[in-house]
């Protein structure tokens, strides 16, 4: 018999961490253990208001299925048990990593991955005030890619600091569904003046009818308005590009199955994340290893990451001994 355990982490972050919807000073996460007796394996996930999650509802759906996972291919089962979410999330990652423990083979060697590979990810610039967004990105500049956030339709001003501060970076912008089709139509211009490979959901999910893939020279990234396989074909032909977070999957078996169903369909695949610690960026690495934006840099956000994480240096991280994730 599994048995399956959760508790609510806080986790303060380096400085506050702003983006449209607003700000917070600490990670709120949950983390899942599940034992067969012998092996245990960890899960973490960060529930998103957004969605209509908290910590007591993610906490509530792990102890409701508690009594339902079978010990027979318990991941597969989940599937169906729970929909896509943060709470899934958590099981479906102690699940890899407790299969991974059982079989004596790690998650990378079970899919294929070369672990001595490092990933490049990009820095997240908070939402804030043209002059700290730009005092934040000049101490970035040496960093390869860049992920401004931005909001409001004043965001012009902005993006230029940015742009001036930090001018060798790729940038991504990502909106948080914080504009208006006007907004976005004003900005597009200056977007494509400062360099900008892909804007990640300009639109708020449920009005982005009007964009169209390949309409820019840069990317159209789908984030809010894709969340797994069932909502890939509602945003085919409107965007270039969609961001995978397994959180939103709910694990990263839905993520795998989804990333290969939406490159079938010719979309560019961005992996990103919610601020968590490494716990949640390690399965997320597994996502991401052939993706083509990688945005895990949660852990470089928190004040202190967990002991054993994932080791960055400047923007390449590695992945993390199989011992703290994946075997």
């Amino acid at each position: 018999m599994l048995k399956i355990s959760a508790r609510h982490e806080r986790w303060p972050l380096a400085q506050t961490f702003t983006i449209a919807r607003g700000g917070r000073d600490a990670a709120d996460v949950v983390v899942c253990e599940i034992t067969d007796g012998t092996y245990t394996g960890r899960g973490e996930c960060v529930p998103y208001a957004r969605y209509g999650e908290s910590i007591a509802s993610v906490l509530g759906q792990i102890d409701a299925t508690k009594p339902q996972l079978p010990v027979d291919d318990p991941r597969r089962a989940l599937q169906t048990l729970m929909p896509a979410g943060a709470a899934r999330f958590a099981i479906d990652a102690a699940l890899w990593d407790l299969e991974a423990k059982q079989n004596g083979q790690t998650v990378w060697d079970a899919l294929g991955i070369n672990p001595g590979r490092k990933l490049s990810t990009a820095y997240t610039i908070s939402y804030n005030v043209a002059e700290k967004m730009a005092h934040d990105a000049a101490l970035e500049n040496h960093r390869p890619l860049l992920k401004i956030k931005l909001a409001r339709k004043d965001d012009l001003e902005r993006l230029l600091a940015v742009r001036a501060a930090a001018p060798n970076p790729q940038l991504v912008v990502d909106a948080n569904e914080g504009w208006s089709l006007d907004d976005f139509e004003a900005i597009a211009p200056a977007l494509v003046g400062a360099g900008v490979i892909a804007v990640e959901q300009p639109l708020p999910a449920g009005q982005d009818s009007a964009l169209k893939a390949g309409a820019y020279p840069f990317a159209l990234c789908a984030d809010e308005s894709v969340h797994d396989r069932a909502s890939l074909n509602h945003i085919i032909g409107r965007y270039d590009m969609i961001n995978i977070k397994l959180d939103k999957t709910g694990g990263l078996t839905e993520a795998l199955e989804m990333k290969a169903m939406a490159q079938g369909a010719g979309l560019k695949i961005m992996v990103g994340c919610m601020v968590g610690t490494s716990l949640a960026m390690a399965p997320a690495m597994a996502a991401a290893w052939d993706a083509d934006i990688v945005d895990l840099d949660g852990p470089l956000l928190m004040k202190d990451d967990r002991t054993g994480g994932i080791r960055f240096e400047g923007s390449q991280m590695a992945f993390p001994d199989p011992s703290f994730w994946g075997g």
